[in-house]
């Protein structure tokens, strides 16, 4: 039986690229003074629905529960995040700078770099209106992807604001109530025919050419040009980007996403200000910014630019028993070792020594201990480079102390 469709198995080899993923973004989010979240899988489905309308039920995994509730599994965090700031947001000093890494459930159509579940980075700053916090997760966005070894040559933070958006569209007279239907056709420019753009924006204004090159403009002022100066030197791996805009409505402010340099891949991140959101769910009128990060479309990029891990060793070392009449003392070492914080597999079943041998070099492990009678006589074990078949003998008590010093 295989799994669902877009769900993935976790063998050995995957589980630790994950791992590996998981806990690069755990580095950078602590190196910039996070703090770590999490919430419920299933909630209220009116959580979602409260925030993005009924048609979004169509993409969630949502059933009743046996207490009659319409739940859903969690597709996004952040509404999670708005419910619990808003129930606690006395107990903190603002701003508040959290972040989570959820595994969240979409019911979406499969396509490369989107399945029905993921893994997800989301880091949010509550309570703090200035441009600096903006900064802040830019910032951080960019050095947990250089954190794995990815440079200015590889992404590009596409940065926008919402608000030179909604100025601009009133000097055209574009009521507020129709520049949704403006923001969601600038959105998919360059993912559906420029043909279809021109035909949505030309359902609510004549200006058409004019938007659109208002959409490919690259120079900014205000509030967005304070924010790419305060990166520095990270704001190289930034462009102005009008087309960003975000289609959510929720989104007033400073938007981005990031995107791979050869535009093969889906949005590697994306973000912005939605100082709304928190009083629509939780009745707490507080500014807030977030963004979230994907695992599925990271790890594409990663293997594609040869930036995963290896399958490493796991096993320190492999202890081979010589002589079963040594099989308990043995046992002691390998106990007395593994308290030490040493790696150890062996045999756990009587096996011929040829075979353990073998066992050691498929496990990886870089060691072969040998407990054999001619060598636990005088207290020592034999310790075997399994890369180099080099030899040594070592006392016992020496190894469980010292054993990760060993060349």
């Amino acid at each position: 039986m295989n799994s669902l469709p877009g769900f993935r198995d976790f063998y050995p080899e995957t589980l630790a690229v994950r791992r590996f993923i998981l806990g690069k973004w755990r580095e950078t989010a602590r190196r910039y003074g996070f703090r770590e979240y999490d919430g419920p899988p299933l909630e209220p489905l009116e959580l979602y629905t409260l925030k993005s309308g009924e048609e979004i039920v169509g993409q969630l995994y949502n059933f009743t529960d046996k207490g009659d509730r319409a739940v859903a599994l969690r597709p996004e965090m952040t509404p999670t995040l708005a419910r619990m700031v808003g129930a606690h947001h006395r107990d903190y000093k603002k701003p508040i700078k959290w972040f989570a890494i959820p595994q969240l459930f979409r019911y979406e159509r499969q396509q490369r770099g989107r399945l029905r579940e993921h893994f997800q980075f989301n880091a949010d700053i509550i309570g703090e209106t200035d441009v600096a916090a903006d900064t802040e997760l830019i910032g951080l966005a960019i050095d947990t992807l250089r954190s794995f070894g990815l440079t200015e040559k590889d992404f590009v933070v596409r940065v926008s604001d919402r608000r030179a958006w909604q100025r601009y569209l009133a000097t055209l007279d574009i009521a507020e109530a129709q520049q949704g239907v403006v923001f969601q056709a600038i959105d998919r420019l360059g993912r559906e025919p420029l043909e279809k753009t021109r035909e949505k924006l030309a359902a609510v204004t004549s200006k058409v050419e004019e938007l659109l090159a208002f959409a490919n403009q690259k120079t900014t002022k205000d509030e967005l040009k304070q924010a790419l100066d305060k990166l520095g030197g990270l704001s190289a791996f930034c462009d102005v980007d009008f087309k960003i805009v975000r289609g959510l409505a929720y989104y007033p402010g400073i938007v981005w996403e990031i995107h791979d340099r050869k535009g093969e891949l889906r949005a590697i991140a994306g973000g912005g200000r939605y100082d709304n959101l928190l009083k629509l769910v939780s009745g707490v009128d507080m500014p807030a910014l977030g963004f979230g990060m994907g695992d599925v479309v990271l790890t594409e990029l990663l293997k594609e630019r040869g930036l995963l891990p290896k399958p490493g060793r796991e096993l320190d070392c492999y202890v081979v028993i010589a002589d079963e009449s040594l099989r308990a003392p043995a046992l002691k070492l390998i106990h007395d070792l593994r308290d030490a914080g040493v790696s150890i597999d062996y045999s756990l079943t009587p096996e011929k020594v040829g075979k353990q041998f073998q066992a050691a070099s498929a496990s990886g492990a870089p060691f072969a201990l040998v407990v054999g009678p001619e060598e636990w006589a005088t207290g020592e074990v034999k310790v075997k480079d399994l890369a180099t078949g080099e030899e040594k003998r070592l006392k016992a008590e020496e190894m469980i102390h010292g054993f990760h010093g060993l060349p």
